[in-house]
């Protein structure tokens, strides 16, 4: 009894410190989140900064010099966004007033009694959706001082950790933390490496089909995607629903286009989805639905749309730390998906 006692204590202890550390990411969010974002691209871009150390480069000047390149692509790439969207805000009534004559002649040629979407505000939900998602991506930029603040500094101290991690304990200890180390950076680099690829690649093509059908804005729904992606299932739902509301409006009294634009965007995200990024990620990587909710749902409540964006990389980095500490292993296996493992039941059974 005691020991179920015990087993009970600290479950709830557990809980309360989760609450704890979610009500202090909750009022620190101005710091934190900076922190978090400046720390996941430091794997994406300290490859480029050991590569000009290596090089007799004094660590400072290839610092700088890669920021100054990043801050170089956050510039093109927002002024390369800024136009299309700002046009599509402006065009936002006509396609409101178009979309609500659309709705208005489908309601009447199935001769509906009443209209389902009659207690739907589109002008004004629609509206709201496009002043927080503006107001999002200038509340990211405007913390980008900071995070490139906290990328500076996270990226001068990553060559000496190894040599404080030599200093700081024996040698068997120091091997056996460098190995750790080195497998979790080396993990938590090739997910987000290839998640961005994936997303890149995600982002062209729905720009190019997009381009091709004569969509309005394809620029725009190609960087939406592209930004989507990174949040599973639900992302490219989200993704979807704007360039497919267009296509029906922008070619009405002409559906095809809308269901042309409908077909081809369910097959690129399915195709990339459940086809291209099970087969470059690997099973290793891979989380339990319930994992990725959850942590859609904590995260998005702690940081709103940024937050999402976050939430599925800073799992798969937990699940990569869980996975490599021994004691926290059996953790990282209960937030898998349990393919991998039933693959491997289903083997020893076989072979049995």
């Amino acid at each position: 009894m005691e020991f179920d006692r015990t087993k009970i204590t600290f479950a709830f202890q557990g809980i309360l410190v989760l609450v704890a550390v979610g009500m202090v990411l909750k009022f620190t969010q101005p710091v934190v989140l900076p922190l978090i974002i400046a720390w996941l691209l430091s794997y994406l871009i300290g490859p480029a900064v050991n590569f000009m150390t290596q090089r007799k480069i004094p660590t400072t000047l290839a610092v700088f010099v890669i920021l100054i390149i990043l801050l170089g692509i956050f510039y093109l790439s927002g002024t390369f966004l800024y136009s299309p969207f700002s046009a599509f805000v402006a065009a936002y009534p006509k396609y409101h007033s178009r979309l609500t004559e659309l709705i208005t002649t489908v309601t009447s040629r199935w001769n509906l009694e009443f209209d389902p979407l009659a207690g739907i505000n589109w002008g004004q939900n629609i509206g709201r959706f496009l002043v927080t998602f503006s107001q999002s991506i200038f509340g990211f930029v405007s913390k980008l001082v900071l995070v490139i603040i906290f990328l500076f500094f996270i990226l001068l101290g990553k060559p000496y950790f190894r040599y404080k991690i030599l200093k700081s304990f024996s040698a068997q200890n120091a091997d056996q933390i460098s190995q750790i180390t080195f497998s979790i950076t080396a993990q938590i680099r090739r997910y987000l490496s290839l998640q961005f690829l994936i997303s890149f690649v995600t982002g062209v093509l729905v720009w190019f089909v997009l381009l091709l059908i004569g969509v309005d804005f394809a620029v725009t729904w190609g960087a939406l995607a592209f930004f989507l992606n990174f949040i599973p299932t639900v992302g490219s739902i989200l993704a979807s629903i704007p360039p497919i509301l267009l296509a029906l409006v922008q070619f009405y009294p002409s559906f095809w286009p809308g269901v042309v634009t409908l077909i081809v965007l369910v097959t690129i995200q399915l195709g990339m989805g459940n086809g291209i990024a099970p087969k470059v990620m690997g099973d290793q990587l891979n989380l339990s639905p319930v994992v990725v909710l959850l942590s859609l749902l904590f995260f998005g409540w702690l940081w709103g749309i940024v937050g999402a964006l976050l939430s599925v990389p800073i799992a798969a980095a937990i699940k990569i730390v869980c996975e490599n500490i021994e004691t926290l292993h059996p953790i990282s296996v209960m937030m898998g998906s349990g393919k991998i493992y039933r693959r491997e039941f289903l083997k020893s059974n076989k072979s049995n």
